[in-house]
Protein backbone atom coordinates (compact mmCIF):
# COMPACT_ATOMS: atom_id res chain seq x y z
CA UNK A 1 0.00 0.00 0.00
CA UNK A 2 1.34 3.37 -1.06
CA UNK A 3 1.16 6.34 0.84
CA UNK A 4 0.49 10.02 0.26
CA UNK A 5 0.22 12.40 2.85
CA UNK A 6 -0.38 15.91 2.26
CA UNK A 7 -0.89 17.18 6.57
CA UNK A 8 -1.16 20.99 5.31
CA UNK A 9 -4.01 20.18 3.24
CA UNK A 10 -6.22 18.13 5.12
CA UNK A 11 -5.99 15.11 2.34
CA UNK A 12 -4.26 11.69 2.65
CA UNK A 13 -4.50 9.29 -0.69
CA UNK A 14 -3.86 5.80 -0.16
CA UNK A 15 -2.95 3.20 -3.37
CA UNK A 16 -3.35 -0.42 -3.42
CA UNK A 17 -6.37 -0.62 -1.10
CA UNK A 18 -8.68 -3.55 -1.26
CA UNK A 19 -12.17 -3.34 -1.00
CA UNK A 20 -12.43 -5.52 2.15
CA UNK A 21 -9.63 -3.12 3.84
CA UNK A 22 -12.09 -0.33 2.36
CA UNK A 23 -15.35 -1.77 4.08
CA UNK A 24 -13.49 -2.42 7.05
CA UNK A 25 -12.56 1.03 7.74
CA UNK A 26 -16.09 1.95 7.05
CA UNK A 27 -17.25 -0.10 9.95
CA UNK A 28 -14.42 0.38 12.37
CA UNK A 29 -15.37 4.45 12.08
CA UNK A 30 -18.73 3.96 12.70
CA UNK A 31 -21.41 6.87 12.00
CA UNK A 32 -19.26 9.24 14.17
CA UNK A 33 -17.06 10.53 11.55
CA UNK A 34 -15.17 14.02 10.90
CA UNK A 35 -13.18 12.25 7.65
CA UNK A 36 -14.79 11.99 4.34
CA UNK A 37 -13.66 8.78 2.36
CA UNK A 38 -13.63 7.96 -1.52
CA UNK A 39 -12.88 4.80 -2.98
CA UNK A 40 -11.95 4.26 -6.67
CA UNK A 41 -10.71 1.07 -7.56
CA UNK A 42 -8.09 0.64 -5.26
CA UNK A 43 -6.97 4.33 -4.78
CA UNK A 44 -8.88 5.80 -1.44
CA UNK A 45 -8.75 9.67 0.27
CA UNK A 46 -9.50 10.23 3.35
CA UNK A 47 -10.57 14.24 3.67
CA UNK A 48 -10.59 15.90 6.75
CA UNK A 49 -12.64 19.06 5.93
CA UNK A 50 -11.86 22.29 7.33
CA UNK A 51 -13.29 25.04 8.35
CA UNK A 52 -13.67 27.08 5.39
CA UNK A 53 -14.66 23.95 3.72
CA UNK A 54 -17.76 23.72 5.90
CA UNK A 55 -18.77 27.62 5.49
CA UNK A 56 -18.71 26.85 1.90
CA UNK A 57 -21.05 23.74 1.89
CA UNK A 58 -23.16 25.07 3.93
CA UNK A 59 -23.99 28.15 1.77
CA UNK A 60 -24.31 25.39 -1.56
CA UNK A 61 -27.01 23.56 0.66
CA UNK A 62 -28.62 26.77 1.60
CA UNK A 63 -28.87 27.56 -1.43
CA UNK A 64 -30.33 24.64 -2.18
CA UNK A 65 -33.07 25.18 0.05
CA UNK A 66 -33.89 28.06 -1.32
CA UNK A 67 -34.54 26.69 -4.56
CA UNK A 68 -36.46 24.27 -3.26
CA UNK A 69 -38.95 26.83 -0.70
CA UNK A 70 -39.15 29.52 -3.81
CA UNK A 71 -40.35 26.39 -6.31
CA UNK A 72 -42.73 24.52 -3.23
CA UNK A 73 -40.04 21.31 -4.53
CA UNK A 74 -39.90 18.31 -2.60
CA UNK A 75 -36.35 17.17 -2.27
CA UNK A 76 -34.48 15.10 0.33
CA UNK A 77 -30.88 16.29 1.24
CA UNK A 78 -29.04 12.99 2.46
CA UNK A 79 -25.63 15.04 3.20
CA UNK A 80 -22.73 13.10 3.55
CA UNK A 81 -23.98 9.68 3.30
CA UNK A 82 -21.68 7.28 2.49
CA UNK A 83 -22.63 5.47 -1.17
CA UNK A 84 -20.88 1.96 -2.20
CA UNK A 85 -21.11 -0.29 -4.82
CA UNK A 86 -18.75 -3.52 -4.41
CA UNK A 87 -19.49 -4.65 -8.33
CA UNK A 88 -18.19 -1.03 -9.47
CA UNK A 89 -15.15 -1.66 -6.63
CA UNK A 90 -16.55 2.04 -6.31
CA UNK A 91 -17.91 4.50 -2.80
CA UNK A 92 -17.53 7.83 -1.53
CA UNK A 93 -18.85 10.24 1.20
CA UNK A 94 -20.15 13.48 -0.60
CA UNK A 95 -19.92 16.64 1.07
CA UNK A 96 -23.08 17.44 0.22
CA UNK A 97 -26.02 15.84 -1.79
CA UNK A 98 -29.73 15.64 -2.77
CA UNK A 99 -32.64 13.71 -4.45
CA UNK A 100 -34.78 15.70 -6.30
CA UNK A 101 -36.29 13.87 -9.86
CA UNK A 102 -36.14 10.70 -7.84
CA UNK A 103 -36.86 11.28 -4.15
CA UNK A 104 -40.28 9.39 -5.00
CA UNK A 105 -38.90 6.11 -5.84
CA UNK A 106 -36.49 5.44 -2.97
CA UNK A 107 -36.99 2.40 -1.16
CA UNK A 108 -36.20 3.13 2.30
CA UNK A 109 -34.70 6.82 2.32
CA UNK A 110 -33.46 6.35 5.86
CA UNK A 111 -31.24 3.15 4.42
CA UNK A 112 -30.30 3.56 0.78
CA UNK A 113 -28.91 1.13 -1.75
CA UNK A 114 -27.27 2.03 -5.20
CA UNK A 115 -28.26 -1.54 -6.20
CA UNK A 116 -31.67 -0.98 -5.80
CA UNK A 117 -32.43 2.60 -5.50
CA UNK A 118 -31.23 5.49 -8.04
CA UNK A 119 -28.39 7.49 -7.11
CA UNK A 120 -28.49 11.44 -6.04
CA UNK A 121 -29.62 13.81 -8.29
CA UNK A 122 -27.00 16.63 -7.69
CA UNK A 123 -23.69 15.69 -5.61
CA UNK A 124 -21.84 18.82 -4.08
CA UNK A 125 -18.27 18.67 -4.18
CA UNK A 126 -15.72 21.62 -2.33
CA UNK A 127 -12.57 20.81 -3.40
CA UNK A 128 -10.16 23.79 -2.20
CA UNK A 129 -7.33 22.25 -1.71
CA UNK A 130 -4.46 19.87 -4.10
CA UNK A 131 -3.48 17.35 -5.22
CA UNK A 132 -6.95 15.21 -4.60
CA UNK A 133 -8.75 12.33 -5.64
CA UNK A 134 -10.78 12.98 -9.26
CA UNK A 135 -14.17 11.96 -8.01
CA UNK A 136 -15.71 12.62 -11.32
CA UNK A 137 -15.16 9.00 -12.66
CA UNK A 138 -16.50 7.39 -9.18
CA UNK A 139 -19.68 9.54 -9.82
CA UNK A 140 -19.71 8.87 -13.57
CA UNK A 141 -19.57 5.05 -12.89
CA UNK A 142 -22.72 5.41 -10.65
CA UNK A 143 -25.07 7.34 -12.38
CA UNK A 144 -24.99 10.96 -10.80
CA UNK A 145 -26.52 13.08 -13.16
CA UNK A 146 -25.43 16.30 -11.78
CA UNK A 147 -22.31 17.83 -9.94
CA UNK A 148 -21.78 21.32 -8.53
CA UNK A 149 -17.73 21.72 -7.65
CA UNK A 150 -16.34 24.06 -6.06
CA UNK A 151 -12.90 25.12 -5.99
CA UNK A 152 -10.38 28.00 -5.52
CA UNK A 153 -11.65 29.17 -9.00
CA UNK A 154 -14.95 28.90 -8.44
CA UNK A 155 -17.93 26.99 -9.22
CA UNK A 156 -17.96 24.70 -11.98
CA UNK A 157 -21.58 23.10 -13.40
CA UNK A 158 -21.00 19.57 -14.75
CA UNK A 159 -23.47 17.01 -16.05
CA UNK A 160 -23.43 13.99 -17.04
CA UNK A 161 -23.21 12.48 -20.90
CA UNK A 162 -22.70 8.73 -22.49
CA UNK A 163 -19.11 9.61 -22.27
CA UNK A 164 -18.56 11.66 -18.87
CA UNK A 165 -19.09 14.89 -17.32
CA UNK A 166 -19.46 18.08 -19.62
CA UNK A 167 -19.48 21.52 -17.79
CA UNK A 168 -22.65 23.24 -18.56
CA UNK A 169 -23.36 27.13 -17.39
CA UNK A 170 -27.00 25.39 -16.90
CA UNK A 171 -28.63 23.10 -13.74
CA UNK A 172 -30.82 20.24 -15.47
CA UNK A 173 -31.76 19.02 -11.87
CA UNK A 174 -32.48 22.42 -10.97
CA UNK A 175 -34.34 23.62 -14.29
CA UNK A 176 -33.40 27.78 -15.08
CA UNK A 177 -30.64 27.96 -12.38
CA UNK A 178 -27.22 29.20 -14.02
CA UNK A 179 -23.65 29.25 -12.79
CA UNK A 180 -23.39 32.65 -12.29
CA UNK A 181 -26.94 32.58 -10.44
CA UNK A 182 -25.68 30.41 -7.86
CA UNK A 183 -21.82 32.77 -7.98
CA UNK A 184 -23.45 35.55 -6.99
CA UNK A 185 -25.26 33.91 -4.32
CA UNK A 186 -22.28 32.79 -2.56
CA UNK A 187 -20.54 36.24 -3.31
CA UNK A 188 -23.67 37.96 -1.48
CA UNK A 189 -23.41 34.87 1.44
CA UNK A 190 -19.34 36.09 2.36
CA UNK A 191 -20.66 40.08 2.41
CA UNK A 192 -23.87 39.35 4.61
CA UNK A 193 -23.93 38.83 8.50
CA UNK A 194 -27.22 38.13 8.89
CA UNK A 195 -27.63 34.81 7.54
CA UNK A 196 -31.49 34.59 7.36
CA UNK A 197 -31.63 38.14 5.80
CA UNK A 198 -29.94 36.94 3.29
CA UNK A 199 -31.11 32.87 2.66
CA UNK A 200 -34.53 35.35 2.48
CA UNK A 201 -33.03 37.48 -0.75
CA UNK A 202 -31.92 34.41 -2.44
CA UNK A 203 -35.50 33.17 -2.33
CA UNK A 204 -36.90 36.36 -3.94
CA UNK A 205 -34.16 35.99 -6.24
CA UNK A 206 -35.30 32.80 -7.14
CA UNK A 207 -38.86 33.72 -7.37
CA UNK A 208 -38.00 36.74 -9.82
CA UNK A 209 -35.98 34.75 -11.96
CA UNK A 210 -39.13 32.30 -12.63
CA UNK A 211 -40.98 35.06 -13.03
CA UNK A 212 -39.13 37.31 -14.89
Amino acid sequence: MALALHPTQERVILHGVTWATFERLLADRGDHASVRIAYDQGTMELTMPSAEHETVKQFLVLIVDAIALARDLHLLNVGSTTFTRADLARGFEPDACFYIQHVETLHHPEHIDLTVDPPPDLVIEIDITSPSLNKLPIYAALGIPEVWRYTREGLTLYQLLQDGYVPTEISKVLPGIQRQDLMHFLDTARTTTHRTTWFKAVVASIQALDQG
